[in-house]
């Protein structure tokens, strides 16, 4: 018998409790009051929504800040916390989990989309078993059932609190987290590789896409059909059934990547508005996740998250859409650097229109593509080379995650 067994065996062999989340501890939400300008050049450790999401152990070290006063009483994270994503475009992204698994040298303020669970007492749960287990299938899907909306989902803290977790002797809990850190280990430095293999393909990518004063340059207002993407109404069943017409949301291009001809999600031809965008545009994010795009291959839809940008005929001869799809990082920079206030995140969509892009000649355009396509194929490809080892080495973690976290309940 393996090492786990034989603890199972003698420590739960008739099964482990399963309990509430309410008897365990009580949840708590992030930061309030602030506005955008507290975020610039701030004095405190802030954890942003992205953090949060990324990292099944929270990242304590963030370059991210926020400005707090002495007389503020704002609660601060501490280790054991599991903390959650508060809402998401769908219930599956939903509660997405990252626990404090490192005692904070300093403050760290969670943002306001997010909320935490504290446990009572941390001596029944490890915060290293607790990384594995709140992202593990089951619990994945416990916690997806929290969630309700519309066109964005948001989680219920008191359904979350009904969410049954098992607890098992801690013993058993430091042998499975020793079995899954090595697999996550792995996965990490495969990851690290690959990363810098991405710096060196975004400093090349970044050099061949900046020109000097002689390279005309031309604003999206004037090299683009700009409109907005949009939701059909839920209410109406006509447009959710049978649907040919793919719908772009931000899980496609988490899923699937940036170039695009299906969606995940269809809707019928009744729920086009005028008329489909067309192949060959590009969604840009522009409000909630900004910094993100993706050239779509056929006629379609997208959400509203999205603005579209479609190549007016007078430049289609002299746009190459692949350069064009290049370019767009830089884009993803700019709109990250120029939101204005309100409830959700949202680009300067004034200042947008006004962004300008370098035309250089189409022959240049294609020998910037060539090159940058090699790249693009080394670091994003998921069937080859490193995205394809991490790929299996993550598939191979989540096979033995849910297996190690698959107990008997205690009767």
């Amino acid at each position: 018998m393996s090492k786990l067994e034989d603890l199972i065996a003698e420590l739960c062999p008739n099964g482990v409790p399963f309990k509430p989340l309410a008897e365990l501890g009580k949840f708590f939400g992030g930061i309030t009051g602030k506005s955008k300008d507290d975020f610039t050049n701030g004095n405190a450790a802030f954890i942003t929504y992205k953090n949060v999401y990324s990292n099944p152990a929270l990242n304590i070290n963030p370059d991210d800040t926020v400005k707090i006063t002495e007389e503020e009483k704002q609660r601060t994270l501490e280790y054991g916390d599991v903390i959650f994503t508060g809402s998401s475009e769908t219930p599956d992204e939903c509660g997405i989990s990252s626990v404090v698994t490192k005692k904070p040298e300093k403050p760290l303020y969670l943002n306001s989309f997010c909320f935490f669970f504290r446990f009572n007492d941390l001596n029944i749960i490890e915060p290293d078993f607790a990384k594995h287990l709140f992202r593990s299938t089951k619990l994945r899907y416990q916690i997806g059932k929290t969630a309700s909306g519309v066109t964005r989902f948001n989680v219920s803290k008191k359904l979350m609190e009904k969410v049954v977790i098992p607890v098992p002797p801690l013993p058993v809990q430091r042998e499975i987290v020793r079995i899954l850190d090595n697999f996550t280990e792995l996965t990490a430095e495969l990851t690290a590789e690959l990363t810098a293999r991405k710096k060196q393909y975004e400093y090349y990518r970044d050099s061949l896409l900046t020109f000097g004063d002689e390279v005309p340059r031309v604003t999206l207002e004037k090299l683009f059909n700009i409109r907005n993407g949009y939701t059909p109404s839920k209410a109406n069943n006509e447009y959710w059934e049978n649907g040919t017409v793919p719908w772009f949301r931000m899980e496609d291009i988490r899923d699937n990547g940036r170039i695009l001809s299906d969606a995940i999600q269809n809707v019928s031809d009744k729920a086009i508005k005028g008329r489909a965008f067309a192949a060959n545009s590009f969604i840009v994010a522009t409000s909630a996740t900004i910094g993100e795009h993706a050239l779509i291959t056929r006629d379609f839809l997208a959400n509203q998250r999205f603005t579209v940008l479609t190549v007016k005929n007078e430049y289609a001869k002299s746009l190459n859409i692949k350069y064009f799809y290049y370019y767009c990082f830089i884009l993803d920079e700019w709109c990250k650097d120029n939101l204005t206030v309100g409830h959700f995140a949202s680009v300067d969509m004034g200042r947008f229109k006004k962004f300008e892009v370098p035309l250089p000649p189409l022959e240049e355009q294609a020998r910037i593509v060539a090159i940058l396509d090699k790249f693009d194929v080394l670091t994003t490809d998921i069937s080859f080379g490193l995205p394809a080892e991490i790929e299996a080495r993550q598939k191979q973690y989540e096979y033995y995650r849910d297996r190690l976290l698959t107990f008997k309940e205690l009767s």
